[in-house]
């Protein structure tokens, strides 16, 4: 981080710098997937912003955390839809809505997964993404 040369304390870089260094330093064998999918999310609704969390970029509404990616997988990386970092009363009740478009697999009620294996499955997904990231941000918001 840069440092503040009258104080001498570091800057905290903004949520989009801290997602701009870690895309830059990424070594991921899905590194253009992920790009891709970033480009995505952001493009779909203007409410969105990003900041870096569990290691990996995330995406916000009003700065409530709502997707993150996960990249541990094997063969594949992860979108985490979630409600922030409480545990919220939904959590073991029915999902949130019905997903019509079968991306998601729900862990809970009010939290799911999508999993993407190459460029030609982000490509092929990304109507159905956009319809429920903005399903995800009118449940949840």
């Amino acid at each position: 981080m840069p440092s503040n040369k009258k104080t001498g304390e570091k800057e905290k870089l903004s949520g989009p710098e801290q997602v701009a260094k870690f895309m830059n330093s990424l070594d991921h064998p899905f590194k253009e997937e992920i790009a891709e999918v970033r480009k995505i999310i952001l493009g779909t609704n203007s409410r969105i912003t990003e900041k870096i969390k569990w290691n990996a970029p995330s995406f916000c509404v009003d700065d409530d955390d709502r997707i993150t990616f996960n990249l541990h997988g094997k063969g594949f990386f992860r979108l985490v839809f979630h409600c922030g970092t409480k545990v919220k009363n939904t959590a073991n009740k029915e999902p949130l809505f019905v997903d019509n478009t079968g991306l998601l697999e729900w862990a809970t009620g009010d939290r799911a997964i999508a999993k993407f294996i190459d460029m030609n499955d982000v490509k092929s997904k990304e109507n159905d993404l956009r319809k429920v990231i903005n399903k995800w941000i009118d449940m949840t918001m």
